[in-house]
Formats: C-alpha cells, sequence, structure tokens
C-alpha cells in the first residue's frame, strides 16, 4: 500500500498536517479552532453547537486518557443520543465526522489489537485496576463487572476470526440493554429480529454460537 502523502489544512493562520483523507496526523495537534475550520468539509452547515462539542470533547477526553477513540455505541450511550441523532449531528458519519473533528483517526481494529498484544489482562474503571470474576465455564458471574475490555479478551480468548467491529457490538449492546431492562436474555430470533440479521450471517458474526458467543462475550450467564 502506496504511503498516504502529508497535506495541511489551513485555518485562522494555523497549519495542521492531515493525512489524505483529511485527518489530523498528530492528535496533539487538535485544538478547537480545528474542530471548527473542518466543520464544514465534513458537511455541516453553520456554527459547532454545544451538542456537537459535547461529543467531540467526549472523543478527545477519552482517547486522552485511555489511548483509545470510543466506539460509536459507547459515544451514543454517554452523551444520550440515538444513532439518528448522532447522525443528524454530524453527516458524514461517527468515524468520518464526529472523530475527525476531534482531531482522531479512528481505527478500531487497531485499538482492539493494541489492548490484546500487550497482554493487558485489567481494565481500569475510573482508572483504578479492576479483575473479572468469572465462573468455571468463562461466563463473568457479575453481569455489572462488564465492559469493553472483557468483551474484546473474551472474544481473543475464544479465537474468534475478526476483531469484534460495529456489527459485533450492536448485538452485545442489545443483549446488555435487554437485560437491563427487563432482567432476561431475550432469545436468539428475538436478537436476530431486532438486529435485521438471519441465522447465517448470526453465526459467521459469532462462531462459537449464541451463548457460548454472544452472551458470554456480552458478559451475560446462561443457565444450562
Amino acid at each position: 500500500m502506496a504511503k498516504q502523502k502529508t497535506k495541511y489544512f489551513i485555518f485562522n493562520s494555523k497549519e495542521y498536517k492531515i493525512d489524505g483523507q483529511g485527518y489530523l496526523v498528530n492528535p496533539a495537534d487538535w485544538d478547537e479552532d480545528f474542530a471548527t475550520g473542518m466543520a464544514p468539509r465534513v458537511k455541516i452547515e453553520g456554527e459547532l453547537t454545544e451538542a456537537h462539542w459535547k461529543v467531540i470533547r467526549f472523543i478527545r477526553n477519552t482517547f486522552e486518557l485511555m489511548n483509545t477513540c470510543p466506539l460509536v455505541y459507547v459515544a451514543c450511550q454517554q452523551n444520550s443520543l440515538g444513532l439518528g441523532e448522532l447522525k443528524k449531528l454530524f453527516p458524514t458519519g461517527y468515524h468520518r465526522g464526529a472523530c475527525k473533528l476531534a482531531g482522531i483517526t479512528y481505527r478500531q481494529w487497531y485499538f482492539q489489537k493494541y489492548l490484546v498484544e500487550t497482554n493487558i489482562r485489567q481494565h481500569e474503571h475510573d482508572y483504578q485496576s479492576k479483575t473479572y470474576s468469572i465462573d468455571t465455564r468463562g461466563y463473568l458471574v457479575d453481569a455489572e463487572q462488564w465492559d469493553e475490555n472483557f468483551a474484546i479478551l473474551k472474544a481473543y480468548e475464544m479465537k474468534m476470526p475478526d476483531y469484534l467491529t460495529d456489527k459485533h457490538w450492536a448485538i452485545i449492546y442489545y443483549l446488555r440493554r435487554q437485560f437491563k431492562s427487563r432482567r432476561a436474555i431475550p432469545n436468539i430470533y428475538e436478537v436476530c429480529e431486532e438486529n435485521y440479521l438471519d441465522l447465517g450471517d448470526f453465526e459467521k458474526l459469532f462462531p462459537d454460537g449464541y451463548h457460548r458467543g454472544a452472551i458470554k462475550i456480552a458478559g451475560l450467564c446462561y443457565r444450562e
């Protein structure tokens, strides 16, 4: 793959190095002027509103504190937004809109690979060390202990063929929401119907199956 040529984006007399797709090359060079000047390029009309800034600052804060870009579902959850509302704020999407304005090149697979291959086996919750309690079958004992790092590491442990994609996370967060609201785990037919999947699609996403794959990764426990 040919190396992308560095370009420059100029706003308010300041130069920012960007790659061929318009992402900031060095996230440390970011400032609010970059987001303001780049906004028209991601099809945002008018000035950035507080709703825009709330998402942008959340992405920046997460990256600066944890060296990772938050997933779209986390950004929506933490900012009380639906995917439709996010789309209205950032017409070009989460990756090419919100993350770009936040000065972050969104490479989800890279950050997951980084977490796994550096052998991180603990997750920092509020930046304090955390361990997980699992039963003999590998299910999380307490669903409230779950976080994204548990899901990433469990998927790696299960030798899933790919790192978790947005499609995986959609299922995982659907299961978590349903369990939280109903205190029960939906059946696989409900999951497929609500997420517009057929059983073949689901099997490709979770080769270990529904109970031993998706439910386990979502930090829920299926009692046989």
